[in-house]
């Protein structure tokens, strides 16, 4: 190898090597987007199917929710 062959590598490899430095975040960001999503989506599709199943059960509203619709109706009589 010449000295001009030794030199066009050597700079070759110095700007792939900036290239990996630069893109490297991104590309683990991104990765790590794409992960967290599919978490996201996993965890919305196991809380319809929770939520299908607890459909059939009759349901009670609870007491804040008794005493918030009180609340809510003297709000408006009294305005």
């Amino acid at each position: 190898m010449t000295t001009d062959q030794t030199q066009t590598l050597l700079a070759m490899i110095v700007v792939v090597g900036m290239f990996v430095v630069l893109a490297l975040p991104s590309l683990i960001g991104a990765a790590r987007d794409r992960r967290i999503d599919r978490q996201i989506r996993e965890a919305q599709e196991r809380d319809r199917t929770e939520a299908q199943k607890s459909s059939s059960r009759s349901t009670v509203p609870s007491t804040a929710t008794w005493y918030a619709d009180g609340r809510r109706s003297k709000k408006l009589v009294s305005s």
